[in-house]
């Protein structure tokens, strides 16, 4: 192997730009159809569940606390989802999207993989209903 191509090659690299981009620092906006995180609207949920009966990866969970009030509590387990996207396409009513702007998911713990939507109140009694069954369980 000859140097002079080799000491040619690396000259050549030192003055050029890098390839990379320097992601944490600089940040490109993100696609419009990139599917991020799955949000959800609760004020037009009616409760039908086509969400939870047709998501291949079992990531969603409709509780339902009172139907004819409409008050529903979805259980999101963004660990378990595979952003395919089949439960928006199921939901009826526009209730669900993948979100393009939240898509930075990586924790180090597994607790911000279980996202609790719905309205704080409900979602207070219901973790505080299912600490106490917990406790008696045990």
């Amino acid at each position: 192997m000859s140097v002079g191509p080799m000491i040619s090659d690396l000259l050549r690299s030192l003055f050029k730009q890098p390839a990379t981009e320097l992601y944490p620092f600089v940040k490109t906006p993100a696609p419009t159809r990139l599917r991020g995180k799955l949000t959800w609207d609760p004020t037009s949920c009616t409760g039908c569940q086509l969400c939870v009966k047709d998501c291949p990866a079992n990531a969603i969970e409709l509780i339902v606390i009172d139907k004819a009030n409409k008050r529903f509590i979805m259980n999101y387990h963004a660990d378990h989802c595979i952003y395919c996207a089949q439960c928006v396409v199921s939901c009826r009513f526009n209730c669900l999207r993948l979100s393009n702007e939240d898509w930075e998911l990586a924790a180090a713990q597994k607790q911000p993989f279980e996202v609790y939507y719905g309205k704080e109140e409900d979602v207070a009694l219901f973790m505080e209903q299912a600490a106490k069954t917990g406790a008696k369980q045990a």
